[in-house]
């Protein structure tokens, strides 16, 4: 099993598939602030399989159509074109596995960040040493950066700016807090 080790100047804590690893340790009486942060996706199970069925009666509805006239080779090129959207929804639905945990405790900051692949990387900060940033008002090339001993982490870079403002603003109370006791 991997060595959990101090971690204050935030080199990666553990590293490996996120179903091998062992939770962060966290008591969930202690934590002062919990967040998972996934990616937007914005087209559910339901609506993949009704955009799917419309490109494949479309495509299929123009290859026969094509195919009647003679011309074959389009059909080919109909099923090609439906396999491709395919690839292009899977591909994107693989991205959206990628998610963050952050976790306050008054003792330590947790942040692991799991990728589309299944590895997850861990990191442990002091939030008496941690403070956050972000561009004011936030922007679209705004990020949520982490900055302790000055070594920085960015996080929720796949969030709308909105939701990077309002997650930093609850995480540095959220630290604010932890610094309290």
């Amino acid at each position: 099993m991997p060595r959990l080790s101090a971690f204050e100047d935030m080199a990666p804590v553990v590293a490996g598939r996120a179903r091998d690893l062992p939770p962060a340790p966290a008591p969930p009486d202690e934590r002062v602030f919990d967040a998972i942060l996934y990616p937007n996706r914005s087209l559910p199970d339901a609506g993949f399989a009704a955009v799917m069925s419309v490109i494949i009666g479309v495509n299929l509805s123009f290859g026969l159509y094509f195919y009647a006239l003679g011309a074959w080779p389009v059909l080919g090129f109909c099923g090609l074109d439906v396999f491709l959207v395919w690839l292009a929804f899977k591909l994107s639905y693989r991205q959206g596995r990628l998610h963050e945990r952050v976790r306050v405790t008054p003792d330590a900051m947790w942040v692991s960040r799991v990728l589309p692949s299944g590895h997850e990387t861990r990191w442990r900060l002091q939030p008496y040493w941690t403070e956050v940033h972000i561009d004011r008002p936030a922007r679209h090339e705004s990020q949520v950066q982490v900055v302790s001993k000055g070594r920085t982490l960015v996080l929720g870079s796949f969030l709308s700016p909105r939701e990077r403002a309002e997650f930093a603003d609850a995480l540095a109370e959220a630290l604010a807090r932890a610094r309290r006791g």
